[in-house]
């Protein structure tokens, strides 16, 4: 059975700590990471689409585009509901592909769950490692939109700030390694080594 939400794989972020794109560097037996991760995430879901600000990918893929000039996850958030007709989607970040099918797991449970509730106020359902809150591993519910413009107008483009304010459920896991972040050329090559 594959969820029947959306996955959003974010990949538009400037990668200035990388110093090139890192959604674009290969990875594994993959010629990017973002081909990676989409694949990893058809097993799971029927619709996957990309966030970023150009369709820059060497691959077949659904792209959904920045419909702001601002370069955040709040502007691919708010792109992605103004974008699709669904009620929630799931949300991954490009560089976090050792997230597995426990993780995506554990959180469409969490979401099932609020489903089944009347009259929830739940707008998202947001993973959280040792290390700390992952707002972009989890689910958003198109609830939260309202609030997502409000702060972009502030010009508040941070996720973390934006989710203290709501319903949030924040599910919890006791390994930071699903969460492996590779944000520096240094963290890149150190996963890769490890993998190999």
């Amino acid at each position: 059975m594959k969820y029947t939400i959306p996955a959003i794989l974010f990949a538009g972020g400037k990668s200035s700590r990388m110093g090139e794109d890192k959604a674009l560097m290969p990875f594994q037996s993959y010629s990017t990471l973002s081909e990676f991760q989409y694949h990893k995430l058809q097993q799971w879901f029927s619709e996957i689409y990309l966030s970023s600000k150009t369709d820059k990918f060497p691959f077949t893929a659904k792209v959904i585009q920045d419909t702001y000039q601002e370069s955040s996850p709040l502007v691919g958030l708010i792109s992605v509901f103004e974008t699709l007709e669904c009620d929630a989607v799931f949300v991954l970040s490009v560089d976090a592909p050792m997230v597995d099918e426990n993780v995506v797991k554990k959180l469409w449970d969490a979401y099932q769950e609020d489903v089944k509730r009347e009259n929830s106020n739940l707008h998202a359902i947001i993973a959280q490692s040792p290390s700390g809150v992952q707002p972009l591993c989890g689910i958003y519910k198109r609830s939260i939109l309202p609030d997502v413009k409000t702060n972009f107008n502030a010009h508040n483009h941070r996720l973390k700030a934006l989710l203290p304010k709501h319903s949030t459920n924040i599910v919890h896991f006791k390994d930071n390694t699903p969460f492996t972040n590779v944000n520096t050329k240094k963290e890149y090559l150190n996963l890769l080594a490890k993998l190999n």
